[in-house]
């Protein structure tokens, strides 16, 4: 099953898990937004829903960051990216309808300063370099995501390439 969870969007139902995720994340919003002086905009595209829960609680832990979308499949993060404009997407390789290698192409071209961090079980070195090739800025994968998916945030907001080490 497909769905998207975006500010931006006005479509009103939801699982309850979105709405719970929503919730936290206006929580943090009002919370955080006297301490923050830059917001990235965030949206994150997984289709297996316990990790991209997962993600959505790592990036809650840095209160710069703000989750604007939520997909879970690759035709409808290229159409949100060209729609919402983030500027970081984190992307799984492995997505229904379009994968991520190609929906990371149509976007680069769509949206090219959204910069993508990919984070997937892929752990081949073709994969990694395809990724890259494309003009990805990182490379997680999810078996490293607890410890790797923070530091890769950070190197790349501070313009720096990150690729998990195997």
């Amino acid at each position: 099953m497909s769905w998207t969870f975006c500010t931006s969007s006005n479509q009103t139902e939801f699982p309850a898990e979105v709405n719970f995720l929503r919730a936290q994340n206006s929580i943090l919003e009002r919370k955080n937004s006297s301490q923050v002086a830059s917001t990235i905009r965030v949206m994150v595209v997984e289709d297996f829903q316990s990790f991209r829960r997962f993600v959505c609680s790592k990036l809650a832990q840095k209160p710069e960051l703000r989750i604007i979308c939520e997909v879970s499949d690759g035709l409808e993060a290229v159409q949100k990216a060209e729609e919402i404009k983030p500027d970081l997407i984190l992307l799984d390789i492995g997505l229904p309808t379009l994968n991520g290698i190609e929906a990371a192409r149509r976007i680069r071209r769509l949206v090219p300063e959204s910069k993508i961090i990919f984070s997937t079980q892929e752990t081949s070195a073709d994969f990694v370099q395809e990724a890259m090739r494309l003009g990805a800025w990182a490379y997680v994968f999810k078996t490293h995501a607890d410890g790797d998916l923070l530091p890769a945030i950070d190197a790349v907001l501070s313009g720096k390439r990150f690729v998990s080490s195997a």
